[in-house]
């Protein structure tokens, strides 16, 4: 029996009962032994999708609502629905995402069935996590009455917590299965490494590397990728190029993770030298290849290098490879070929339209760019409006920026996330309209304010000298970043300006050096 090691700290626990015992002086969990039973076999969509009787629908969809609609009507007169053909019928809904014909067929199936169909159990359990339907699906796996016959439902449990960003909750979720006598396999792995990579915790990363290869799964290619987008994610980038290095059969996303790791971590020549290697190995590079060396890097030569790679293939239009292009020409002012790239693009979409009007952050184009869009019908979404609003700041264009503000919320139906109300306050405080952006902070906002946006705020104080209210914003910054050396600053600054204020100068600094932020 594989012992799970479990590194101290707190975790937050699921509902579902627990047996076994967690040893912290060696650091292993002891459970109770359990009788292994082979994984239920998998249904296989298919024969639900075909109706002689009927004309054949436009898409799969359709033929799934058809079916569904049939099975209803058939169980409202008396006919019995047996197991198998629920259980093609929420393989069919994981396979097309189809969450409300998912739900509906959750309704038909007996609750007793369900809880004792441990097979049933695990597929809708799947289709809830893979939607991000967490609540229903943690209910689902609370109800079933075998949990301990295959680490299948806690491995759909964990990946829909990872994906949703739940990272606590799906580490919890791990050590909890060696608590109830559930061996992980290559599957679970990979899922438990991205939340370790989501919370940056390189101590449990490495205890869940030693259940890998005390597991024998250490070996697999699926895993080992993991661990290099985890090692390298959690800041050890030598770490992440000792585990690739033992990759025998390394794949895409092996040299994918790599790169990445090498981008994130700034080391151009390694990001290079990776990229060179994929070339000599055979490794035909992919969009999330390009689309990255070319964003990640500063080089201009290398993005011609790659711009001509991709055209030579014949993927230059390939969307990703397209929007990293015209973000690095924009980076490069080179705004020509930017423009040149978009207007000759085959396809566009909400990406494509928001790379091009932040390439014109500072010009009045970005709004040009933006009526084109709607003439264009491409919704727009968050990012386009902090594009937009960042533009107008630059531009001191208060009553551009108060529209298009009104027009996210009220036409489009965008929630004002914590960039959009900093944006409205730097539009405020630019223009010089300091009250009107302390305004927005204290009556306006529907979430409370972060750092970006008091450090927005009192930003603006130090641009026209406000010291009231830069006060207001420097004591609500201290308490959010008590490290951050540039929020003493720029109070400082005000103080100085001011002229009259040494005392409290002083005060400012005593505070900085009480804090380890002076030399």
């Amino acid at each position: 029996m594989l012992a799970l090691s479990r590194p101290p700290g707190p975790y937050l626990h699921c509902s579902s009962s627990r047996s076994g015992r967690f040893d912290r002086k060696n650091g292993h969990l002891h459970h109770k032994q359990f009788r292994y039973t082979p994984p239920y076999r998998r249904s296989s969509p298919t024969p639900l999708l075909i109706n002689n009787n009927k004309p054949s629908p436009q898409n799969k969809l359709e033929a799934l609502e058809t079916i569904l609609n049939d099975v209803e009507s058939s169980i409202k007169n008396g006919v019995m629905i047996d197991t198998e053909t629920y259980a093609s019928l929420l393989e069919t809904c994981y396979r097309l995402r189809a969450l409300d014909q998912g739900v509906r067929i959750h309704r038909l199936i007996p609750p007793n069935l369900l809880r004792k169909n441990e097979g049933l159990s695990s597929k809708l359990l799947r289709l809830y996590a893979t939607c991000g339907r967490m609540n229903e699906a943690h209910q689902v796996f609370d109800r079933m009455s075998k949990r301990d016959i295959s680490a299948f439902p806690w491995n759909s449990l964990i990946s829909g917590y990872a994906e949703s960003g739940d990272y606590e909750d799906a580490i919890a979720l791990y050590f909890q299965m060696g608590e109830v006598g559930i061996e992980p396999d290559r599957h679970t792995f990979p899922r438990v490494l991205k939340a370790c990579a989501g919370i940056r915790s390189i101590q449990i990363g490495e205890a869940i590397h030693r259940d890998a290869v005390r597991s024998g799964c250490a070996t697999d290619t699926f895993v080992l990728n993991s661990l290099v987008d985890m090692y390298a994610k959690c800041g050890d980038i030598m770490r992440a190029r000792m585990v690739f290095d033992k990759i025998v059969q390394r794949d895409l996303v092996s040299w994918n993770s790599m790169l990445m790791g090498y981008i994130r971590h700034g080391l151009f020549v390694e990001t290079v030298d990776i990229f060179r290697g994929m070339l000599v190995h055979g490794v035909q590079p992919d969009s999330v290849s390009l689309s990255s060396i070319v964003t990640g890097t500063s080089s201009l030569k290398l993005a011609f290098q790659v711009h001509g790679w991709a055209v030579r293939r014949g993927v230059h239009w390939n969307l990703p490879i397209a929007h990293s292009l015209i973000i690095a020409y924009s980076n490069h002012a080179m705004l020509d070929r930017a423009r040149w790239i978009f207007h000759n693009m085959p396809e566009r979409n909400t990406v494509s339209w928001n790379s091009i009007i932040s390439a014109h952050s500072k010009s009045r184009q970005a709004l040009l760019y933006f009526e084109l869009m709607e003439k264009d019908e491409c919704w727009p979404d968050g990012i386009t409006f902090v594009s937009l609003l960042s533009a107008c700041a630059s531009l001191g264009l208060v009553e551009d920026g108060e529209r298009l503000f009104s027009a996210m919320k009220d036409k489009y139906r965008i929630s004002p996330s914590m960039e959009h109300y900093a944006c409205l306050v730097n539009l405020y405080g630019r223009a010089g309209m300091v009250a009107e952006a302390y305004a927005v902070v204290v009556e306006r906002m529907e979430i409370e304010a972060g750092p970006t946006v008091w450090g927005a705020l009192l930003h603006a104080c130090c641009l026209h000298t406000n010291v009231e209210i830069g006060e207001v914003a420097a004591e609500k910054l201290f308490e959010l970043e008590p490290d951050n050396e540039h929020n003493f600053k720029l109070l400082i600054r005000i103080y100085m300006d001011v002229g009259r204020r040494k005392d409290d100068v002083k005060k400012v600094r005593l505070m900085m050096a009480e804090r380890g932020l002076m030399d």
